[in-house]
């Protein structure tokens, strides 16, 4: 019964809304047209305010939809990368234990940070640049490197300011290996270019071999690219006899220092002190032992 009534209810509404649109629009309005709005005005208005709710209630509907759709997909994408930061914890894992097998351990390069380069000189005599840390300080012998491979190392800093020793002044080094055979030699600046020194004559070097940091002078970490050999000679010297027992082999840096605009400067450990010491000592033994 009460269904009905309701029911009969709205109907009613809904005719007294159809009559007073069938009404239409004109200067004046009929008293017929006014005793309808008087009486049944405020309840075509409820009508309308409950259609009203009613579609924003639809609207609120379908946004809800929307946004549990979205949530199961980027739960799903959420759980795919957790299963592929696992799988790179076991590759990392498998990893080292296999390097632990071979007798190899990565000599790890710490932190870094980004500093500006506020100043460059490549043309003189002693290639340098200068940055602007920031913040941070630098202290000497950190390496400098970018994404393409090493540049050189910090000279001096003082305050937010620091030098570099590019790889490619004359005066600069570093221990180096050939990265396909792992031959160890020493890289030292010519100008523009490098060259790769201590290499036997006997040793299986071509055009296009990676060299990079070795990791043996204490200052470079392992593994940073320096650049590709682009010339391999079967003498050291261009005065040495053609029986020489090192090669003579030019390497093209990899990093370019007409681009360089930010560096990045890494924050590794330096050599303990005893064991420079030590190292030190070595060698005053061995140039005693063979003053040569």
């Amino acid at each position: 019964m009460g269904e009905r009534i309701q029911t009969g209810f709205f109907v009613l509404l809904l005719l007294a809304h159809l009559a007073l649109l069938s009404q239409g629009s004109s200067a004046k309005g009929s008293r017929f047209e006014g005793y309808l709005l008087a009486v049944f005005g405020p309840l075509v208005g409820a009508v309308d305010s409950t259609v009203d709710r009613t579609s924003r209630a639809a609207s609120d509907l379908r946004f809800a939809s929307d946004l549990r759709r979205d949530n199961a997909a980027l739960r799903e994408e959420v759980e795919v990368l957790r299963r592929e930061v696992v799988r790179l914890q076991g590759v990392e894992e498998e990893l080292e234990r296999l390097s632990r097998l071979a007798g190899y351990s990565r000599l790890a390069t710490g932190d870094n940070f980004v500093a500006d380069v506020v100043y460059v000189d490549p043309d003189s005599w002693l290639r340098t640049l200068v940055l602007h840390t920031g913040p941070e300080r630098a202290e000497t012998n950190q390496p400098v490197v970018v994404d393409r491979g090493l540049v050189g190392r910090i000279l001096v800093s003082s305050g937010s300011y620091a030098k570099v020793l590019l790889l490619t002044d004359r005066s600069a080094a570093a221990s180096a290996m050939i990265q396909r055979t792992r031959r160890k030699g020493i890289v030292r600046g010519a100008g523009d270019h490098l060259r790769l020194e201590n290499i036997p004559a006997l040793s299986d070097v071509r055009v296009g071999d990676l060299v990079v940091t070795a990791g043996l002078d204490g200052v470079f970490p392992r593994g940073l690219p320096i650049g590709r050999v682009t010339s391999v000679q079967s003498s050291q010297f261009d005065d040495a006899p053609a029986d020489s027992l090192f090669r003579r082999i030019t390497v093209a840096p990899a990093a370019d220092l007409g681009l360089l605009d930010q560096v990045y400067v890494l924050t590794r450990s330096p050599l303990p002190e005893e064991v420079k010491q030590d190292l030190a000592t070595d060698r005053l033994e061995q140039e005693t032992e063979d003053p040569s």
